[in-house]
């Protein structure tokens, strides 16, 4: 049994406190139907996210089969299905490959004639066996609904919560989603409660629980609905809600309330007796436990273990949703055309635009002779040649390095801008199912590992094969590695901490875009500006290290030509893998941190 006790959720707005779920009690049996119905913003969703535990009730309590949920722990993922609005499945995906990867990431199988004999069991309750191979993206709404029950159903949830489903469908996929969910509560005692505005089919629910303004105002069977009201179709409930304050409809209720909930015992019976409603063997028939209650005030007693506690599903280890969450990332991105060819024309194409400038850094710089000219016009004119072949070279150099770098460092963005700002409502939906944040996080950075490793090695050896590095290729090489890797962890963590990928992408631009004016390898910024910024500046650790790396002659002639000063090529390294520990330690805060919508 599910139970409320007086749950109130509460937040701050403009100073006061407002109860948006105001003193809620009521009782779910198992095997029950209930939809959750009320004009918009009154706390439908509020109310259901609460029961889920993503808004911790700010008084009250909540009891699962005779278990605090406050006091002695949420939900177990096994236990809880939540059907939120919004899809959770990757376009790019089939419905079969959704499924499975639901089921890997949330139930340790012993084998794979488990594993398809639980997929094809969902499959074919939510009635999708027919479409399994077909593209999510082409899923029509209802189909697109009934693969969100499904890839919540692969463990076998005891309470079932879904927000919303049936919004924005036609008429008859609405009812055969609401018949659906009527159908999986028949099933092994689950508690099935649907959050929706509608209120038609409403024959097919064991009760109907009404909101006003957050408060209960009714909760009873779905015939009874416009006796209550006084109204004569359930349409016109609505708007005689807002006849009366909230206070009066729950000072109603509380007064009307226990002759309905007899009607719902009646029911209910009726059901058991009929065969209609079939419990679980272990589960009293017509009668529910409730919290337990001693009989003095100093005595304890020890409650017995939930009989969900007997049936609950292992959970897949760490290295099983990694490999799962990895396997499916490079699956999406191999079936994202789009992405794929902007890979390739970046592969392809920044490298290419470097070569186009190599033949300016190839070019020899004079030497001074060794023998003292006795004509001074003669020195003179040495002088000033050397002096060209240094600012010629030396500028080339430079600008060729620093473009390298900051086309890397824009790879880096492109990279992970997006990564998990994009699909953070699927990774909330899948943490709350019981997805480690270190496996999810782990599986990005070997993704994004391979993609770094990829371009920044392209990068620096097509370039050193159409114009050769004049220094030491492995270190000028080892930067180009670094700045990639340091830009991808750092707009690693940007999308991990925006809400929103626009957001994201908004902020890594910028990141970027400042990388050339506040390095200063073009214009020297002050002394007392570039001492605050240059740490935090990826690119010039990477060019001021690679430069470092050069032959001592065109290391010379780049210091003749730049005004900033350069640093050892060790702390370039430490510096860059500082800025790569820093964008994961970030990312990993801002995977942990909810951010439910």
């Amino acid at each position: 049994m599910l139970e409320l006790k007086d749950v109130c959720f509460t937040i701050r707005k403009d100073g006061t406190e407002v109860n948006l779920v105001d003193r809620v009690s009521l009782k779910v049996p198992k095997g029950h139907f209930m939809a959750i119905v009320g004009p918009s913003g009154c706390g439908k969703t509020t109310l259901l996210k609460t029961i889920a535990g993503l808004n911790p009730e700010s008084a009250g309590g909540l009891y699962w089969d005779g278990r605090n949920l406050s006091e002695d722990g949420d939900f177990l993922p096994s236990e809880i299905g939540y059907v939120p609005q919004f899809s959770i499945a990757y376009d790019p995906l089939t419905v079969d490959e959704s499924v499975e990867a639901a089921t890997r990431l949330r139930v340790r199988c012993r084998n794979t004639t488990e594993l398809d004999h639980r997929i094809d069991k969902v499959l074919e309750e939510t009635g999708l066996s027919a479409i399994a191979d077909r593209p999510v993206k082409v899923l029509s709404g209802g189909q697109k609904r009934r693969l969100g029950l499904a890839m919540e159903l692969v463990s076998d949830p005891k309470i079932l919560l879904c927000d919303e489903v049936t919004s924005g469908l036609d008429p008859r996929s609405e009812r055969e989603i609401v018949r659906l969910l009527h159908d999986l509560s028949r099933k092994d005692g689950r508690i099935v409660l649907s959050v929706t505005h509608s209120l038609a089919h409403l024959e097919l629910y064991d009760s109907i629980l009404v909101l006003h303004e957050g408060t209960l105002a009714f909760h009873g069977p779905p015939e009874k609905l416009t006796h209550y009201f006084s109204v004569k179709d359930s349409e016109e409930v609505y708007p005689r809600l807002a006849t009366q304050t909230a206070e009066r409809w729950q000072s109603s209720w509380q007064k009307h309330g226990p002759s309905y909930y007899k009607m719902l015992e009646h029911n209910r019976e009726l059901l058991i007796s009929s065969g209609s409603l079939h419990l679980p063997a272990d589960q009293p028939p017509a009668q529910e436990r409730s919290a337990p209650e001693p009989e003095n005030e100093g005595e304890k007693e020890t409650a017995p273990p939930p009989a969900s506690a007997a049936t609950t599903l292992p959970m897949p280890g760490f290295f099983s949703q990694f490999s799962t969450l990895l396997s499916r990332r490079w699956r999406i991105f191999f079936r994202d055309r789009a992405q794929v060819a902007l890979q390739l024309a970046i592969l392809i194409c920044f490298p290419i635009l470097v070569t186009l400038f190599s033949d300016k850094a190839a070019g020899n710089i004079r030497r001074f002779s060794d023998t003292r000219q006795t004509d001074l016009s003669v020195e003179i004119q040495e002088q000033q040649n050397v002096r060209a072949d240094q600012a010629k070279v030396g500028s080339a150099v430079s600008g060729i390095i620093m473009f390298q770098v900051v086309l890397l460092a824009l790879m880096g963005s492109n990279n992970s801008a997006r990564e998990i700002a994009g699909e953070r409502p699927i990774y909330e939906k899948e943490r709350f199912a019981g997805l480690r944040p270190s496996a999810y996080l782990a599986s990005k950075v070997a993704f994004l590992a391979c993609l770094v490793i990829a371009q920044s090695l392209w990068m620096a050896y097509f370039v050193n094969f159409f114009g050769q590095f004049r220094g030491d290729f492995m270190y000028h090489a080892g930067f180009l590695l670094l700045i990639n890797a340091s830009m991808t962890a750092i707009c690693l963590a940007i999308s991990a901490m925006m809400r929103t990928a626009e957001q994201a992408s908004l902020m890594s631009i910028y990141l970027v875009g400042f990388q050339l004016p506040l390095s200063g390898s073009v214009l020297a910024l002050p002394e007392s500006i570039d001492a605050f910024t240059r740490p935090f500046i990826s690119a010039y650790w990477a060019w001021s290290g690679s430069v470092e790396s050069l032959q001592t002659q065109v290391h010379d002639a780049v210091k003749s030509v730049i005004d900033t000063s350069l640093t050892a090529r060790t702390s370039c390294y430490y510096t860059l893998a500082a800025h790569v520990a820093v964008g994961l330690i970030i990312a990993w805060a801002g995977a942990r941190r909810p951010q439910w919508d």
